[in-house]
């Protein structure tokens, strides 16, 4: 189980990075200077960038409940 659960917790902490730098900051992010225009076309779009705010939650509530349960394997061993 703590296997299991570490290796979702890279996943997930490995996902956040990348999600967390696609996000279009008010300097344009990482997102406006990877894929030029294909990303600035994309990223007026509020259906991209509320799906890309989805992603982030998920990644962070899944990243949130990894931790506390390795918490709590961690804390009864």
């Amino acid at each position: 189980m703590i296997l299991t659960l570490s290796i979702v917790l890279i996943v997930a902490s490995l996902l956040l990075v990348v999600l967390v730098l696609l996000h279009r900051g008010k300097g344009g992010g990482l997102s406006s200077m990877l894929g030029g225009s294909f990303y600035s076309s994309l990223s007026g779009s509020s259906v991209v960038e509320r799906n890309l705010d989805r992603l982030t939650i998920i990644a962070g509530v899944v990243w949130t409940i990894c931790i506390i349960g390795l918490g709590l394997l961690y804390k009864t061993q």
